[in-house]
């Protein structure tokens, strides 16, 4: 699956950004309200609110918080009129670099104005669902610590995981499934004494773009950036591949 070691660098690259605590924990509080109100207000029986809980907990949002958003998810939070829906954007930014937006927002007329001014600013354009989908796969993935490879394929398969990949100057290794049996590898993996360092669901792009023009790289970073910052922006995912000569001049 092509595009694997590109997002653990890019992500281990952007993780500066969780610098900004607030809109952190902004995005993991909407997550557990979404995922709440997907499903039961119950994480021994909504996988997705379970981890959507351990993460909060893991940056360091108080329990209060937590159990404020289970209200909010639940319905049972009365000083709360915000009535939140998980939405995903398309688009594309300059040298056609795919981009797909995750979004929470109470009012996704707002969220489409913001998102479209910041791609037209910045040489891109927003389009319809499916535009650029298809150029990504879903999946459920598990980054584990550093372990043995043979015990790690030992647990993948058992696990019914598609794929791995080790990161040797990460200490880590990401184990790739399908969404719906990402609570099953998740579980089979710590069967095995695996260290779990994080569970999620990712779109992985098929292809990647690589992209030469400093100028070009410079508007895809800056409207990457933008995109981010907005506050009913969850992830932002694209297949936009720096340059090797590039990466060497930001270095």
């Amino acid at each position: 699956m092509a595009g694997h070691s590109k997002w653990a660098n890019i992500k281990r690259q952007k993780a500066r950004v969780d610098a900004k605590k607030g809109k952190t924990f902004t995005q993991l509080s909407r997550a557990i309200i979404v995922a709440a109100r997907n499903g039961i207000a119950d994480p021994d029986g909504n996988f997705q609110l379970r981890t959507a809980i351990d993460k909060a907990k893991a940056a360091g949002v108080s329990n209060d918080s937590i159990e404020r958003s289970l209200a909010k998810g639940a319905g049972t939070y009365q000083d709360d009129d915000a009535v939140l829906e998980e939405i995903r954007y398309e688009g594309y930014g300059v040298g056609g670099v795919a981009i797909l937006i995750e979004a929470f927002t109470d009012n996704r007329n707002r969220t489409a104005a913001y998102l479209r001014s910041a791609f037209t600013k910045n040489g891109g354009n927003l389009g319809e669902t499916g535009c650029v989908s298809w150029m990504f796969e879903h999946k459920g993935v598990v980054t584990v610590a550093a372990v043995d490879e043979e015990k790690l394929l030992e647990a993948s398969m058992e696990g019914g995981a598609d794929s791995y990949e080790m990161y040797d100057n990460e200490d880590s290794a990401d184990v790739f499934t399908e969404v719906a049996n990402l609570e099953n590898l998740n579980q089979t993996l710590q069967k095995y004494d695996l260290s779990i360092i994080d569970v999620e669901l990712r779109w992985i792009p098929n292809n990647n773009i690589e992209i030469t023009d400093p100028e070009q790289e410079r508007s895809l970073i800056k409207l990457l950036d933008t995109l981010e910052s907005l506050d009913d922006v969850q992830n932002v995912i694209s297949n936009f591949d720096m340059s090797e000569e590039l990466i060497g001049v930001k270095s």
